[in-house]
């Protein structure tokens, strides 16, 4: 392994690192709770949700670095496929209030783990999809 690699794989780490934060920090602005005051209140079902959606970003940034050689491309890849996500999850969000009666934010709010592992597996599953098209 020469020096180059190893440059190359401490920015792109740093750079995927930086954007998984601002990413999920954008994320948390989106929800009627703040996420970290509820993780270090011990809101399990908040933690849940957000160990969930930091993964399937992780999961898309990670793909979209294994097909490309550009940094710029991985990363841009990695913030459309948030928005893309974010959309999916407020339409299905809106989909389970209506037929369901299901409040997932409320729900993950009062610590009820189903609602918040229910949340952050529909980011997983977005993830696992956007994924395997990056990867073709």
């Amino acid at each position: 392994m020469d020096f180059h690699i190893l440059v190359s794989m401490v920015v792109w780490t740093v750079s995927g690192s930086v954007l998984l934060c601002v990413l999920m920090y954008v994320d948390s602005l989106f929800t009627r709770y703040n996420d970290l005051e509820e993780i270090r209140a011990g809101n399990m079902a908040v933690t849940m949700r957000f160990v969930l959606k930091l993964l399937a970003q992780g999961y898309i940034l990670s793909s979209s670095i294994a097909s490309t050689n550009s940094l710029g491309d991985a990363l841009v890849v990695s913030i459309v496929s948030f928005v893309l996500l974010f959309f999916l999850e407020k339409l299905v969000r809106l989909l389970l209030f209506r037929w369901a009666k299901l409040d997932l934010d409320h729900g993950t709010m009062l610590g009820k783990i189903g609602y918040g592992v229910l949340a952050g597996s529909l980011h997983v599953t977005g993830a696992l999809i956007i994924a395997a098209f990056i990867k073709g």
